[in-house]
């Protein structure tokens, strides 16, 4: 069976989500900055429950960084553990001394900050500051390596690997195609498949054909 091109699979997963943005709600980058660090092991539909209240009550990083873990904590314990509010107020505190109270805007400096890993800040990078960048979560990483457009065995070398796959000016909204896809489709447990438009383009799907025609001849059945 001839190799799909990566090209082909990126245009079919553009026309399917044309309109594809981030669903978490923020409005700003301190505002993405905290919703995206609730959202790790979290659905966007529990934290846009959430932040509505805590950003009325710490409306920047300055107001935040004065909050207690036990103010914050009541307002987003069903997003998770206690550590997301412990480094949502540690991250502010440096944002407030290091950076005057504005989120910064590079991979370095938002790394620095508690809770801050690559994907959260490439997720602050790209729909905060417009800088292409492809965020690397569950949904991105089983998707695209399932599908062919990487081929690796963690969640940085998937980035890397999708960095060269796809064209920069594409990067963050690759990222969304991927993460619709996963959420709506491609799902982890049970991918609907049979009603998949990228059926034919899949690697996974590829492999699983091969492996059932050759059990199939093993056993003398019917491929």
């Amino acid at each position: 069976m001839p190799t799909v091109s990566k090209k082909a699979i990126l245009a079919e997963l553009q026309r399917l989500y044309p309109d594809a943005r981030p669903e978490l709600n923020f409005s700003n980058p301190y505002e993405t900055l905290v919703a995206t660090i609730l959202s790790a092991q979290c659905t966007d539909k529990q934290v846009n429950k959430v932040t509505p209240a805590v950003f009325a009550r710490f409306p920047d990083a300055v107001s935040m960084a004065a909050a207690s873990v036990d103010e914050l904590y009541p307002m987003v314990k069903s997003c998770g553990f206690k550590t997301k509010a412990n480094n949502i107020i540690e991250a502010c505190k440096l944002i407030a001394l290091r950076h005057g109270g504005e989120v910064p805007s590079t991979m370095e400096e938002l790394t620095a900050l508690p809770g801050v890993g690559r994907k959260t800040a490439n997720v602050v990078m790209a729909n905060a500051f417009g800088v292409p960048a492809i965020a690397v979560d569950t949904h991105v990483f089983r998707v695209s390596n399932r599908l062919g457009l990487a081929d690796a065995d963690d969640v940085l070398k998937t980035e890397l690997q999708l960095q060269k796959a796809i064209p920069k000016s594409d990067w963050s909204a690759a990222h969304h195609w991927l993460i619709y896809h996963g959420r709506r489709v491609c799902k982890a447990q049970r991918p609907l498949c049979e009603s998949c438009t990228l059926r034919d383009m899949c690697k996974a799907e590829r492999q699983r054909k091969k492996t059932a025609k050759t059990e199939a001849k093993a056993t003398g059945a019917e491929a």
